[in-house]
């Protein structure tokens, strides 16, 4: 199969990810902090190992600051619900996946207002003057992604987070598609709080998520639980990352995302950018010459774009599309909303959708070639 759904989780994982979640399960299958036996201290010290590959290549300089979370949408949620009080206010982006709008638009019923602004995919000038207007005296947070999940967009979201700072604004940058393709360095960063998946460009396991939290404001946890610490204590630990890990961690998910973060930081996440998004320019130069595919941003420009491109067949239903191309080509691609109305509606796109190609490390020439003739086939 020509896998180009690495936007939705990155196939195929590294043998060394296979491997790391095998011998979790196999070898150290014990509750990580539930007891001092041989084997939850090794699960223990797994779980810790992977934490402090994520400080070091997010740049924290506090690893219990690094909550593992089962996927990027509990750590937006988190923050979201944990930050926002009756009477806030809350900006978030055109570009939002509903991870971010859904829960807002849930808060409305608790009093808490919020506001999105518009991005200019060509004027980021504009894009922060639209930002600024929205800011009120109720403002607590502002939600930005990294990258559009549908059009690879990539908001100024430093300069957002550093202008934030500036009214004592609180700031969460959705980074689910981004991490492990951007490099963040969050001690030189105005992002109090950065969310992840494990599960896409950082090539760990689904059910793996990642909520860094890099300011001295630590949101109210959603659940209670056992932690392993303070037992006798009726309440929630107030400690991290206890106070947001209550209940048994994916251990084996974790300890295959420690791999996958080893694998990135082997190949490079400059050199994975470069190769992904040089993919992606290729699938934009061939689509652009063809007269029935409707393409939906300029010819994509190194770091302004995240290896993501959107397309639609003139007059033609882009799931059928997606499924000619996979029952026929054996091609993945992903047709629809891609979860993120805010981001359609911005394109016109929401009473369409779009086809979504999303190449990975391990996407070659060769496939892309592939991928353009099969549609040429079906389209001619």
């Amino acid at each position: 199969m020509i896998y180009l759904d690495n936007g939705a989780t990155t196939f195929p994982k590294p043998a060394s990810v296979m491997s790391a979640v095998n011998n979790a399960i196999k070898y150290f299958s014990a509750n990580p902090g539930r007891g001092g036996h041989k084997m939850a201290i090794k699960a223990s010290e797994i779980v810790y190992n992977t934490r402090i590959k994520i400080a070091e290549l997010f740049k924290v300089n506090d690893p219990s600051k690094i909550i593992f979370t089962n996927n990027c949408t509990t750590a937006l949620n988190t923050v979201i619900k944990g930050i926002l009080k009756k009477g806030d206010h809350v900006i978030i982006s055109s570009l939002e996946h509903n991870a971010v709008l859904r829960p807002i638009e849930k808060l409305k019923n608790s009093d808490i207002s919020y506001s999105i602004f518009e991005v200019d995919e060509n004027n980021d000038e504009k894009t922060i003057d639209n930002f600024r207007n929205c800011i009120n005296e109720n403002t607590k947070l502002a939600v930005c992604t990294a990258s559009s999940n549908v059009f690879g967009i990539k908001p100024p979201y430093e300069r957002i987070c550093a202008l934030c700072h500036q009214y004592g604004i609180l700031t969460c940058v959705d980074a689910a598609q981004s991490g492990g393709v951007f490099d963040f360095n969050l001690s030189a960063s105005s992002i109090d709080y950065l969310c992840l998946a494990g599960h896409k460009g950082l090539y760990g396991p689904m059910g793996t998520g990642i909520m860094i939290i890099n300011c001295d404001t630590v949101p109210n946890s959603l659940t209670e639980g056992g932690t392993g610490s303070n037992s006798a204590d009726y309440n929630q630990p107030l400690v991290l990352p206890d106070r947001f890990e209550s209940g048994t961690v994916n251990f084996p998910g974790i300890a295959g995302l420690g791999a996958g973060i080893d694998f990135v930081k082997s190949y490079g996440i400059e050199k994975i950018y470069k190769h992904e998004f040089n993919l992606v320019q290729s699938i934009y130069s061939k689509l652009n010459n063809f007269d029935n595919i409707e393409l939906y941003s300029d010819y994509p420009k190194y770091g302004y774009y995240a290896p993501v491109i959107s397309f639609n067949v003139k007059g033609r239903d882009c799931e059928e599309i997606a499924e000619i191309l996979s029952e026929k080509y054996n091609i993945a691609v992903r047709a629809g909303l891609h979860c993120a109305p805010l981001a359609h509606k911005s394109k016109k796109t929401l009473k369409i959708g779009t086809i979504r190609a999303v190449p990975s490390v391990f996407t070659t020439n060769q496939d892309i070639i592939r991928f353009v003739s099969a549609l040429y086939k079906i389209i001619t």
